[in-house]
């Protein structure tokens, strides 16, 4: 069988500039002329088994070391590299390769794994239009909008305050001077003005529905899923429909919706805000507030409407000369859909983001029907008090799964002191360190992490494990 030849020149001239020998005192040493050294280390003379031996007895070399089965991998590694697209043509054949590997493992070795960081980054740029599609911020490439995205693009991001809505309502609230029955004062408008009766039908007559306007027979009928609160709510939305419904509508106009289902879905968001507005009039509910420093359950009790409806009050409160603290709110279902978002000045999605999972909102599911309340912190040093409590749907049957969402109540730091929820928690509580969204957030070594950030690579350190399956470097 014929002897395999050891090319191993590279190694040779690392081992001797490691010793820091010149050619002629490295070839005295192993008894070779200098020239011969020199035709070795250009890979043009192969190693004798003699001269392995004299390597090893003069500079304690592993032989192991200078066989080229140990840079195998390092070479078929640069041969998938360079067989990229990108790179397909730049080298005539495999030769260098095998030098670069030979000459310079290290180097060649940071080649890979710079490469896979490349391709790592390259898939996670391609989620980036996915991503901002699911914050409601597609690009121009990623396909057509549903006109509920389109609706909830513009909602989402303005100041959630309508002035003329607002004066409107309070008007009609004053006019129908309802005392503690918002409910009975407006069927009684209802039936005087517009010869409307009110009737609440069983879950086997309107399965479908929660509220109903039979013009024919001008009745409106209302589900008995709904709760009492819920019940006023929609009483309150065709109350408002038919005594406000021009001032709805001028206000609709102002945006610039693409197709009539956006519109109508627009005239329904803001439909469902007179009802709120009309329920909880301006002043008397901005008033009750500050009062009770915004106390969510006290202000649900004084307006005889649901925590949910009364949290969502909160975000409303920017009348100019009258203004609340600026809340946002956020209101999620167990597995993660977002039904709604919206801020005083804007949801806050690039400050804030909403898609970090240790927000207290995730937290709340397990603990149903509490008011969890946090101080978060935000990669860039950005804080936020935060309140989350659960919400129970409308009911259902014994053979239906009741929905249960969640919704989070949030507002700058430095509003806290004017809070009852901030005043709870002092000035030494604990702060909860968020981010944005796991795919945007940079935070290390971060036990909740869902996803890996599409701006760095995952760790690519076979001798190191992190935390997660998604740390990165």
């Amino acid at each position: 069988m014929a002897e395999n030849k050891i090319f191993a020149g590279p190694r040779i001239r690392r081992i001797r500039n490691g010793l820091n020998l010149t050619q002629t005192a490295m070839a005295d040493e192993l008894g070779i002329s200098p020239s011969y050294l020199n035709l070795i280390e250009r890979n043009q003379r192969p190693l004798t088994v003699q001269l392995l031996l004299k390597l090893s007895e003069t500079y304690h070399v592993d032989l192991a070391d200078l066989q080229a089965g140990r840079q195998q991998g390092v070479f078929s590694e640069l041969k998938a590299i360079f067989s990229d697209p990108l790179l397909a043509g730049e080298l005539p054949g495999d030769q260098e390769l095998v030098e670069l590997a030979d000459a310079a493992p290290n180097a060649a070795a940071g080649v890979s794994k710079l490469y896979r960081a490349y391709r790592e980054q390259q898939v996670r740029l391609s989620d980036l239009s996915q991503l901002l599609a699911r914050e409601g911020r597609m690009l121009g490439s990623a396909g057509a909008r549903l006109p509920i995205d389109e609706v909830h693009e513009v909602f989402e991001t303005r100041p959630n305050f309508f002035a003329a809505i607002e004066t409107a309502a309070e008007a009609l609230h004053a006019r129908l001077a309802p005392g503690d029955d918002l409910l009975g004062a407006m069927r009684a408008w209802l039936k005087r003005e517009h010869d409307v009766s009110v009737r609440v039908l069983p879950l086997a007559t309107m399965p479908l529905w929660r509220r109903r306007f039979d013009r024919h027979s001008r009745r409106l009928f209302l589900s008995e899923r709904l709760s009492v609160a819920d019940r006023i709510r929609e009483t309150a939305m065709e109350v408002c429909q038919m005594a406000i419904g021009d001032v709805v509508e001028a206000e609709s106009r102002t945006f610039t919706f693409e197709t009539d289902e956006a519109r109508r879905l627009a005239r329904f968001e803001l439909v469902r805000y007179a009802a709120h507005a009309l329920m909880m009039p301006y002043q008397a509910f901005q008033g009750a507030a500050e009062r009770a420093g915004y106390d969510i359950d006290v202000l649900k009790g004084r307006f005889q409407v649901s925590f949910e409806q009364a949290a969502n009050r909160l975000t409303m409160l920017q009348r100019q000369g009258a203004p609340g603290v600026p809340f946002f709110m956020l209101e999620v279902d167990n597995a993660g859909h977002r039904f709604r978002r919206a801020g005083a000045r804007g949801f806050p999605v690039q400050r804030f983001g909403g898609g970090c999972p240790k927000l207290p909102i995730h937290a709340a599911f397990a603990q149903p029907g509490q008011i969890l309340v946090e101080r978060a912190e935000m990669p860039d040093g950005a804080e936020f008090l935060l309140i989350a409590r659960t919400l129970e749907g409308i009911s259902g049957g014994f053979e239906e799964r009741p929905r249960r969402t969640a919704i989070l109540v949030g507002c700058d730091i430095g509003f806290k002191d004017e809070t009852v929820y901030g005043r709870h928690l002092g000035e030494k509580s604990a702060i909860v360190r968020i981010g944005p969204a796991c795919r945007l957030c940079e935070r290390q070594g971060c036990l909740a992490r869902a996803e890996p950030p599409l701006t760095r690579p995952l760790g690519l350190d076979e001798m190191v494990t992190g935390l997660s399956a998604f740390d990165f470097q």
